[in-house]
């Protein structure tokens, strides 16, 4: 009896072994499976949403924006008669700075809405060609993104800016009472004869479009800058599943 229960035992022992090894060999012949579309798609968009998020860190605080060089905003383009001739106006220079700082605080107080309008638009997004995305240029998911949801974003986007505009975010004075006492000063001396004699014309700029617009760009930058980290560093690769599709790339 007790020889029988050996024997059983031992048989038991090889099964389970056997079994073990099974599911040993399923299981690394998984993980060794070519990645599929759909585990392309889930990547790209993984990425684009750590880029959002990120991006948003970044610039939805102070100097966010002012104190980044490249993404700095500046008056609008229409403005610059009034640059070119800030002498003219009672304390334009000071005028023109406090403008400058708001345009920017606005611009850092309105990217802080835009991660939920961002992620909307990436879970909603369908891309057809995901491996063709996935082993483009560096930036081939953002400008995709860029590319197929533009105007969604900006019309979405664009009510958060006009509230921010609208904010005391400066000394007490929102964005827009700063640039209206600015170009307000600047089209008064436009329209004096001196004014007319020297040529100058009057400012009238829509600030929630230029807001808008400079905001969604710098937001597509950090996102890039975001998605090439992913692509080139395997540590900027926060989870298996990055892990596993951008780790295609390192094989090219």
């Amino acid at each position: 009896m007790r020889k029988i229960l050996y024997v059983g035992l031992i048989c038991l022992s090889f099964c389970s072994c056997a079994e073990l090894m099974q599911v040993a060999t399923q299981y690394g012949t998984a993980s060794t499976l070519p990645v599929s579309n759909a585990e392309n798609i889930s990547g790209l968009k993984s990425s684009l949403n750590i880029g959002i998020e990120h991006a948003v860190t970044n610039l939805g605080v102070e100097n966010g924006f002012f104190k980044d060089a490249a993404l700095k905003l500046l008056l609008p383009p229409e403005a610059k008669p009034i640059i070119d001739n800030i002498k003219m106006v009672p304390g334009g220079q000071d005028l023109v700075n406090k403008a400058v700082l708001s345009l920017n605080r606005s611009a850092e107080d309105a990217v802080k809405e835009a991660t939920p309008i961002f992620k909307t638009a990436i879970t909603n997004m369908s891309i057809t060609d995901a491996v063709g995305i996935l082993f483009g240029k560096n930036n081939a998911a953002t400008e995709y993104l860029r590319q197929n949801t533009y105007s969604q974003l900006k019309a979405a986007f664009a009510p958060k800016v006009k509230a921010s505009l609208g904010k005391p975010l400066v000394a007490n004075v929102s964005t827009n009472d700063t640039w209206n006492t600015l170009s307000s000063g600047y089209n008064s001396v436009a329209k004096t004869q001196v004014g007319m004699i020297a040529g100058l014309k009057t400012v009238n700029v829509s600030l929630e479009n230029y807001v808008t617009e400079k905001a969604l760009d710098a937001l597509f930058v950090k996102v890039a800058a975001e998605e090439k980290a992913i692509r080139i560093d395997p540590m900027a690769r926060v989870s298996a599943l990055l892990k596993r599709v951008f780790g295609q790339l390192d094989k090219k």
